[in-house]
């Protein structure tokens, strides 16, 4: 039995439309940091979501277990529910954290798409 070209082509594309082909996202994986950061005693908590207003909001606490001051450079970046990065695209930023102490690192999108973070923590 032969099928008409039409029919062939139909079905192809049928077999190549099927299942969800989203992005995912491993909430387990929120938190990225570089080796130097843990070496020069920064740890950090992976970041936590709330919603506000309809706005996401993504905050993270770091820690600093040294006795000196650490320079870290951060970035959240935002996905939505498929794994795809969110605009606003947010600027890479640098703050201090003390000797022995915490700083809280926060990040405020307001598309409605966002629905994922992930943290970048960096020396450099």
């Amino acid at each position: 039995m032969r099928l008409a070209p039409w029919v062939a082509a139909l079905l192809l594309l049928a077999g190549c439309s099927s299942g969800d082909h989203a992005l995912i996202i491993n909430n387990q994986q929120s938190l990225v940091m570089g080796s130097s950061v843990l070496s020069a005693g920064v740890t950090a908590a992976p970041p936590s979501l709330t919603t506000d207003r309809g706005q996401l909001s993504a905050y993270s606490l770091l820690s600093n277990d040294h006795p000196a001051p650490v320079t870290v450079h951060y970035r959240f970046y935002w996905y939505d529910a498929q794994g795809l990065d969110v605009i606003p695209f947010a600027a890479t930023r640098t703050l201090i954290v003390p000797p022995n102490g915490q700083v809280r690192v926060q990040a405020v999108n307001g598309n409605p798409e966002a629905k994922h973070v992930r943290l970048y923590l960096s020396l450099q």
